[in-house]
């Protein structure tokens, strides 16, 4: 058993390859003044805009802010978007030398109206509005994806792969990454199928039942069905995320476990979650925790960051706050 601190000291020396769908998630602030005489709508007035890399950038995103050195791959569009989206990739320590340029694209950008003002407890989102384009990447480009994954793959301790189900994380990237590395670990929207012997895969509850055909509404249907979907996918660990229940784990040796979720501030905002746990189970795994530890603390990671507005990250220093104060049995050494 590993301690929590020796762990976060060991995830510090990771290098991690992350390859994935990326999007820039835009945010305009207003604050609410009045109805629109135009619709039954409210009028915001503008007080600020935020900008940040999510989708297949946010698993990146939460490795880089516990230390890892990570590299980024995936695919934008010839725009202003997508070079902003590399620079802010790079000014939160991800590497973007693996981002490529499809002039045929543009970058997806997904924008959020939220309302801020001085009656609003928390900032809401009233809309978002998408800019994607979900075929598949051009085969010329996802050659190039697939050289640097040749190259830089052999030299990293693992290799993650976030599938938003906009045409990067196709079979052969998800080949071309069990080619390079013997650590694959895969956060999915559903299309399971495709990740057949990767290391670890992860789903959230309802991908699970759609792949499945069955409801998953009891711990004991759970555990009967999951071990069935961890021997079908031929991965060694299964991954579920099971909303307020928190996760479950399946192992190759026959565990089964349900861990609550650690949430310890009031919940704000679940947006990259989902990335984080990926994020901080791989590192954890690779770090040599058992995944039962790796879970546990990919779930205090998740509590932190519900706890924060929009895409955002738990840092070592949050960690190590968290811990210090309750650590899990598994994390105590």
């Amino acid at each position: 058993m590993v301690s929590w601190q020796v762990l976060l000291e060991r995830i510090r020396t990771l290098r991690i390859l992350v390859v994935g769908d990326l999007c820039l998630d835009v945010y305009l602030f207003g604050e609410p003044t009045r109805v629109s005489r135009e619709a039954p709508i409210l009028v915001l007035e503008e007080r600020r805009q935020e900008v940040r890399p999510g989708g297949g950038a946010a698993p990146a995103l939460a490795l880089a802010a516990l230390g890892v050195k990570t590299w980024q791959v995936g695919v934008v569009g010839n725009d202003d978007a997508g070079r902003q989206l590399v620079q802010l990739l790079a000014d939160r320590g991800v590497d973007p030398r693996g981002v490529l340029v499809d002039p045929d694209r543009p970058t997806t950008c997904k924008t959020r109206v939220v309302a801020e003002g001085p009656y609003n407890v928390f900032p809401q989102q009233i809309a978002r509005i998408d800019r994607q384009d979900r075929r598949p990447v051009p085969p010329h480009i996802t050659q190039q994806m697939i050289d640097v994954i040749a190259q830089h793959g052999p030299m990293v301790d693992a290799i993650l792969l976030s599938d938003y189900r906009s045409g990067v994380i196709e079979p052969a990237i998800v080949e071309a990454a069990r080619a390079a590395n013997q650590v694959v670990t895969v956060d999915s929207q559903g299309r399971l199928d495709q990740f057949h012997g990767c290391t670890v895969v992860k789903c959230n509850q309802a991908e699970a039942e759609h792949y499945l055909g069955v409801a998953l509404s009891t711990p004991s249907l759970r555990e009967v069905h999951l071990h069935a979907l961890r021997e079908n996918l031929n991965c060694a660990l299964l991954v579920v995320t099971l909303g307020p229940a928190g996760a479950a784990l399946v192992t190759s040796d026959g565990r089964y476990l349900e861990q609550p979720p650690r949430v310890r501030r009031q919940v704000f905002d679940v947006t990259g979650a989902g990335d984080t746990v990926i994020a901080v189970f791989t590192a954890a795994l690779t770090a040599g925790a058992d995944p039962v530890a790796a879970l546990a603390l990919s779930q205090v990671a998740a509590g932190i960051v519900v706890s924060k507005w929009g895409n955002a990250q738990a840092t070592t220093d949050e960690l190590r706050e968290a811990l210090a104060d309750d650590p899990p049995d598994c994390l105590t050494g």
